[in-house]
């Protein structure tokens, strides 16, 4: 079936306000349930999940009523369980620039690196530049990745004005090791990814000139219920202690 002309005007007309009635109805029942009761938090990443533990602890200590779920997801469908509700609060990379949610400070920030086949003419260099990603293909990230999030994480030209050249689309970050290993590219990741993952052929070699990957909080903007409020406050206080042991 299919909306007549008439239908699609009037579709237009009214979804607004029942966009908006949905989501008051949304906060409302989010407030009566109050503090207690389950939370679900995502997290992209290593580092990220690491963190999510760190708040998690921290959460306890002042809101014991809370039950904490942790899921970790993945680049190919970075807000889609956040968006379906799968998940209420997510940790993830950003930038993050979605109309329809709602985006905390940077709680974390990680060193880039580089990885590369381990036979790469870079390997064996103390230090990488953002213009030597023009020297070889980039992975591009498949699925519902959006255009400027992977432009911040491997810009299409270096500062240097040189292109830098898109190689296959990989929706994981085994499958993006996989095919560093096997030759087919190269592709930036975090610090936290050199730590924990060491595929047999494949190094990493540290930026020079890259700034820090960062992190935050984002959630939906109609669903800032106690709860995700209550984590969102214990991820800042979390933050900063980190901040100050540094």
């Amino acid at each position: 079936m299919r909306l007549t002309p008439l239908g699609r005007r009037l579709h237009a007309e009214v979804e607004p306000g029942y966009r908006r009635i949905r989501a008051a109805l949304e906060r409302a029942r989010a407030e009566a349930r109050g503090v207690e009761g389950d939370l679900a938090v995502g997290h992209l990443g290593t580092a990220a999940g690491e963190f999510v533990m760190d708040v998690v602890r921290a959460l306890a200590g002042r809101h014991s009523g809370i039950e904490v779920r942790i899921r970790e997801t993945q680049i190919k469908d970075m807000f889609g369980p956040l968006r379906a509700g799968q998940v209420d609060v997510l940790v993830t990379q950003f930038p993050v620039a979605e109309p329809d949610l709602a985006r905390g400070p940077v709680v974390l920030r990680v060193p880039r690196m580089l990885a590369v086949a381990a036979n790469h003419p870079l390997v064996g260099r103390e230090a990488v530049s953002v213009e030597d990603l023009a020297r070889d293909r980039v992975f591009a990230c498949t699925g519902d990745v959006p255009a400027y999030w992977q432009e911040h994480l491997a810009p299409s030209l270096t500062p240097g004005g040189q292109p830098v050249r898109r190689g296959r689309s990989a929706a994981t970050l085994q499958e993006t090791l996989a095919m560093v290993g096997a030759g087919q590219g190269i592709s930036p990741v975090g610090a936290d990814v050199a730590r924990s993952y060491a595929p047999r052929g494949v190094a990493y070699v540290p930026f020079r000139d890259a700034s820090p990957l960062e992190y935050g909080l984002v959630w939906r903007a109609a669903g800032a219920t106690a709860r995700v409020r209550a984590f969102v406050a214990a991820a800042g206080r979390v933050a900063g202690e980190q901040v100050a042991a540094e």
